[in-house]
């Protein structure tokens, strides 16, 4: 029999196409590769530099009391700190009006009168250190208290 010469390319390819095939893929690869190492990754968002608050480890017993002209607004700041887990051991009006809320320490522990502080949204963290009171910390709302709550159907 005779060999038929229209099937030899077909039936033996050459070698050559096998090498530019593996040459072409382990370029891409090799591109591919170094894309991934100079491409800027995005970085991580900064938020401001303000301190992280510090969760107390104990329970911390609060005072609120309204010293602003508006009712109901101590019953809104015991609702606020209470979903921050603070005990609120008391509510009422203070004495007089105040034009700014103030967070008083009775222990004499700024680090809860800070949580306190951050809970409200409100209010500058004063020590006065007051035994005969039962709580750690008393809230005396200001003028300034303005409440963010939830919105109820």
């Amino acid at each position: 029999m005779a060999r038929s010469r229209a099937y030899i390319p077909i039936l033996e390819q050459s070698r050559r196409h096998w090498r530019e095939l593996a040459l072409g893929a382990a370029s891409l690869l090799l591109v591919l590769g170094a894309g991934i190492w100079l491409w800027p990754r995005p970085q991580p968002e900064r938020t401001s530099a303000a301190p992280a608050i510090v969760v107390p480890k104990r329970r911390v017993t609060v005072e609120v009391l309204n010293g602003t002209q508006r009712q109901g607004a101590a019953r809104t700041a015991t609702r606020m700190l209470r979903r921050s887990g603070l005990d609120v051991v008391f509510l009422g009006n203070a004495d007089s009006t105040a034009p700014l809320t103030r967070i008083l320490a009775r222990r004499g522990d700024s680090v809860e009168a800070k949580y306190v502080a951050a809970a409200l949204g409100a209010g500058a963290v004063m020590v006065e250190i007051d035994t005969f009171r039962r709580v750690d910390v008393s809230v005396i709302l200001g003028e300034d208290f303005r409440p963010r709550l939830e919105v109820h159907p």
